[in-house]
């Protein structure tokens, strides 16, 4: 197990490398940079070309990336233009806002998926069946922005259960218990959406994987031997159906440090996502690129997870 992981992670040096060429690539075709979006119609051309000088955006192309890739190597993300901060700073100050709304829409959306996947395949073209079928596509087909909206004005604004939106409470100067529990009233309508949004698509996953697996012939001798329906079902079939869930699992840890934008943006959660929309639009290179490779990075890992976890759901499976 530790020579594949540790091969694994040498593999991951090359990919990493062509994906800092491509990202730093297209960047740069990319027309305009921080100056020009910040530019005002008083600004001199000599301004323009000193400013550049000052944030090296006036280097050729292949010393701008050995410099880029030299200063990554060693953890230094460089400084955000638009934030006047170390890359790695900014990123520690606003992701985990995103992780914490992220990680709990992640644990309840497995927990009620798989649920609901188990039971929506043990009872196939029941009443119940058709339920669960029908609220999946309700929530695989209304956008996020939509149910977001519509949750603010009937929870929000009509019943007054819940904030409208930000983290925390403006002007309270809560802390410790008290502080906890406000982001927890905040966060309430943001993780409904993330968990409405996950469950749908997940839940279609563990009913599919249920409905192959209870047909084989080993389920079959389990419940011949006598065994409890539970047992079988739960410890026997839904063991082998998790398996192609655990590739979407592996994609989940990129998603934990993402950010969810058109979320963060409806309930002006402070999450990194809105950070990242912002770098776009404002051609903070710096920070844009940062983040990038921090998602690609994360990306492998979470493929490597995945791999792991396949050999530790299904002792068949010999990592190699």
């Amino acid at each position: 197990m530790r020579q594949y992981i540790f091969r694994r992670l040498l593999q991951m040096i090359p990919t990493l490398i062509g994906i800092t060429i491509i990202v730093f690539g297209i960047s740069r075709m990319v027309p305009g940079d921080y100056i020009t979006a910040k530019a005002s119609p008083n600004m001199t051309a000599e301004k323009e070309v000193q400013l550049r000088e000052i944030y090296g955006l006036d280097k050729p192309i292949g010393k701008a990336y050995i410099d880029w890739v030299g200063n990554m190597a060693v953890g230094d993300m460089g400084d955000s233009m638009q934030h006047k901060k170390p890359v790695t700073k900014v990123i520690n100050t606003y992701v985990w806002n995103s992780v914490i709304i992220a990680f709990t829409s992640l644990v309840l959306s497995w927990i009620i998926a798989i649920f609901a996947g188990v039971f929506s395949a043990k009872f196939q073209h029941s009443f119940l069946d058709k339920i669960i079928t029908l609220l999946i596509f309700i929530s695989m087909s209304l956008p996020s922005f939509f149910i977001g909206l519509l949750l603010i004005l009937i929870v929000s604004l009509n019943l007054g259960i819940t904030p409208v939106g930000g983290m925390t409470t403006a002007g309270l100067g809560a802390t410790g218990w008290e502080y906890i529990m406000d982001v927890a009233h905040h966060m309430l309508l943001p993780t409904l959406v993330l968990t409405m949004i996950s469950t749908g698509s997940l839940t279609r996953y563990f009913r599919s994987s249920m409905l192959e697996v209870i047909r084989q012939d080993y389920i079959r001798t389990a419940r011949a031997k006598g065994l409890k329906e539970r047992t079988v079902i739960f410890k026997h079939a839904l063991r082998n159906a998790m398996i192609p869930a655990i590739t979407l699992l592996g994609f989940e840890l990129p998603a934990l440090f993402g950010g969810a934008i058109i979320l963060e943006k409806v309930f002006i959660w402070p999450g990194i996502g809105q950070i990242y929309l912002g770098s776009i639009s404002m051609r903070d290179y710096p920070f844009m690129l940062g983040f990038t490779i921090f998602l690609a990075a994360l990306t492998l890992l979470g493929n490597l997870l995945s791999d792991v976890l396949y050999g530790v759901a299904d002792p068949r499976i010999r990592l190699k």
